[in-house]
C-alpha cells in the first residue's frame, strides 16, 4: 500500500501517456496486421466513438441544422412582416380612395337631383363637444363671394344646416341639432306639418319637432323631411327620423324627439344652395295656412 502512495503519481503519468499510444499505434496500423492487443483497444475504442463521438457528432450536427433553419424561418417572418405592413398601408389606402369616391358620386347625384343652383363645399374644421360631439361646422369652397347666410348646407344623408355667418373664405355652418336652428318641415308618412327645433345637446345629436297637434299620426321611424314652405329650405330634404312620441292628456302638441339623419362627425364634402329664387318647388310664406304661418313665424321664415 505505501508502495502504491509513494508511486500513485508516476503510475498515473504512465497510464495517461501509455494509452494515447496504444490508440495512436493502433490506429495507424493496416487492420489486416492487427494483433490480439490491437483487437483489444479497438472494441472499447469503437464502443466509446459510438456512444460518444458519434452522437456528440449528431447532436452537434442537429443543432447546426436547427439553427440554419431557425435563421431562414427569422428571415422569412421579417420578410413576410415587411410585406404584411406594405399590402395593409396598400389596402388602407385603397380603401380610403373608395370611400372617397363612393362618397363623391353620392355627392354628385345629390347635385344631379337637387333643384336649384347648388355647388359644393369643403368641410375645413369641426368644433366639437367634450362628449366629441360636433357642434358647429366651418367650410370653404373656391369662389368664396358665392356664400351667404342663410344658404342651405346639405349632404347625400340629408340637411346638414344653413349658413350663420360668413368670414374670409370661410363660412360657419349653423346645424339643425343647435338650439338656434328651426326648420319647416312635415311628417313624410302623413304630410303632418311641424317645425324642428334642435336641443343643443353637448353628449349626443337631437332635436324636438314642435307644433305637431295630438291628433297627428305620428310613429317612431317616421321620416321628417323639409316642407318647402318659407323658400328657406328645398322640399323633401331628409331631416332625419322620429325617435320618440309621447302624448299628453292635455295640451294641443304632442312631443317628439327626433334623430338627424346626418352624422356631423363624418362630414368632409358638402352642397351649399345658391339663390331661393331658382327653386321650382319654392312655395312662399304667404300660400301658408294660419297654422302654418304661425309655425314659420317660429322658425324664422316669415
Amino acid at each position: 500500500m505505501d508502495f502504491l502512495k509513494r508511486y500513485q503519481a508516476a503510475l498515473l503519468c504512465v497510464l495517461a501517456l501509455g494509452i494515447p499510444f496504444f490508440l495512436l499505434r493502433t490506429t495507424t496500423r493496416d487492420p489486416s496486421h492487427y494483433d490480439a492487443l490491437d483487437r483489444f483497444i479497438m472494441q472499447p475504442v469503437g464502443m466509446a466513438q459510438n456512444m460518444f463521438i458519434n452522437r456528440v457528432a449528431e447532436g452537434a450536427a442537429d443543432v447546426w441544422m436547427d439553427y440554419v433553419y431557425l435563421v431562414q424561418v427569422h428571415r422569412d417572418n421579417d420578410r413576410l412582416r415587411s410585406e404584411n405592413a406594405r399590402l395593409r398601408a396598400d389596402a388602407a389606402r385603397y380603401r380610403a380612395d373608395h370611400d372617397e369616391n363612393r362618397r363623391l358620386r353620392r355627392l354628385l347625384q345629390l347635385r344631379v337631383d337637387t333643384p336649384g343652383e347648388v355647388f359644393a363645399a369643403e368641410v375645413v374644421a369641426k368644433d366639437t363637444s367634450p362628449f366629441f360631439r360636433v357642434t358647429r361646422l366651418a367650410i370653404s369652397t373656391p369662389d368664396r363671394t358665392r356664400i351667404r347666410a342663410g344658404m342651405p348646407v346639405l349632404t347625400y344623408d340629408g340637411l346638414v344646416g344653413q349658413v350663420s355667418r360668413t368670414f374670409g373664405d370661410y363660412a360657419d355652418v349653423l346645424l339643425t341639432v343647435d338650439s338656434r336652428s328651426a326648420v319647416d318641415v312635415m311628417i313624410e308618412r302623413t304630410g303632418a306639418r311641424g317645425i324642428v327645433r334642435g336641443t343643443g345637446e353637448r353628449d349626443r345629436y337631437s332635436a324636438r319637432v314642435e307644433y305637431l297637434q295630438r291628433t297627428d299620426d305620428v310613429r317612431v321611424g317616421d321620416a321628417v323631411v323639409t316642407s318647402g314652405l318659407g323658400c328657406r329650405f328645398p322640399a323633401g330634404v331628409m331631416v332625419g327620423r322620429v325617435a320618440a312620441v309621447t302624448r299628453r292628456e292635455f295640451g294641443l302638441y304632442q312631443e317628439i324627439e327626433m334623430a338627424p339623419a346626418v352624422n356631423f362627425s363624418r362630414l368632409t364634402e358638402v352642397l351649399v344652395m345658391d339663390s331661393e329664387a331658382d327653386r321650382p318647388t319654392c312655395r312662399p310664406a304667404a300660400t301658408q295656412t294660419p297654422r302654418g304661418r304661425a309655425a314659420a313665424a317660429a322658425s324664422g321664415n316669415l
